[in-house]
């Protein structure tokens, strides 16, 4: 009992990282058709920097301002990506993708060459570097934050979609940008801005990354960015709600495929992908059952020999 308790619950931490990650590109991809994988470097440079002045301060203020420096490193990066080089792209899909996949590859062989390929600690406080009795499981303290702040983040993008101003202009600007321009409102600064948040949720999921694996690498991004858009396919891009509950089940059947699986918790992930865009519909076609049920109730037709 206590295996499955902690299980979960680490599961549940772990899918609220991804979350954290998958949010931010949700929101540029959903929102702004662009298909972000420079995503990853903007959290790999925040964590860095978070990592610096973790350990310049040091203890539990140190971490909040990590949080806060890592936090504004992703927005401000993510901001002049969208103004020197995507806000030329838009519409133009391929060249959205060389653009963004040449700043993956570039920023994280940039921050190796500064700091090492070596992976190094980050600095946790003793506040959250211990572990919570829970149904006789020992749970680091730290998953329960990263719950906390997902939980946050969820809450805040629903009130940013719903009910402020550029939430709204973004998403009219999204269907039809040439009826809302000719209203007199700026799409591109709401375009600027939805990007900027994409890239400060992602340098917030750098710090809780550092906080959650205790270290910290110059491809840790990269390969937190292949999970992310995993559970963006397999939440959609219609509900941020769904992308929150795509991004728990994928921690969970990660952790519990390590545990009972002998460790193929990322094959488990890749097999719940598969399982989820075979059975998905295509336009027009209806779910497999629905096809299955058409197909059995069609009318048989007569062959020249007479037989069915």
């Amino acid at each position: 009992m206590d295996t499955l308790v902690l299980l979960t619950l680490t599961g549940l931490g772990l899918g609220a990282l991804y979350f954290l990650i998958a949010s931010g590109l949700a929101l540029i991809f959903g929102l702004m058709d662009v298909l972000n994988f420079a995503h990853g470097a903007f959290l790999t440079v925040s964590v860095y920097t978070a990592w610096r002045t973790a350990e310049t301060v040091g203890g539990m203020p140190g971490l909040l301002l990590a949080a806060v420096v890592g936090t504004l490193t992703g927005l401000l990066l993510a901001a002049v990506v969208e103004l020197v080089l995507i806000r030329r792209l838009y519409g133009r899909v391929k060249e959205q993708i060389l653009v963004t996949v040449g700043l993956s590859l570039a920023v994280p062989a940039l921050v190796q060459t500064v700091w090492g390929a070596d992976a190094r600690p980050f600095p946790v406080p003793d506040a959250l570097s211990g572990t919570m009795g829970i149904l006789g499981a020992r749970v680091p303290v730290n998953r329960f934050l990263l719950i906390a702040v997902a939980l946050l983040v969820l809450a805040g993008i629903h009130l940013f979609l719903s009910r402020t101003r550029y939430g709204l202009i973004v998403r009219a600007g999204v269907e039809d940008r040439a009826m809302v321009a000719a209203l007199g409102i700026d799409v591109t600064r709401a375009f600027t801005l939805v990007f900027a948040l994409g890239g400060a949720l992602a340098g917030l999921a750098g710090v809780l990354g550092g906080l959650y694996f205790g270290s910290l690498s110059p491809h840790q991004g990269t390969s937190l960015l292949v999970f992310a858009f995993v559970v963006v396919i397999i939440g959609g891009l219609v509900s941020i709600t769904n992308v929150a509950l795509s991004a728990l089940t994928v921690g969970l059947v990660q952790q519990y495929a390590n545990y009972y699986a002998g460790g193929y918790g990322d094959l488990a992930v890749v097999a719940l992908l598969a399982a989820v865009v075979l059975s998905r519909p295509a336009a027009g076609t209806g779910s497999p059952l629905t096809r299955l049920r058409r197909a059995l109730s069609a009318p048989r037709t007569r062959s020249a020999g007479g037989t069915a």
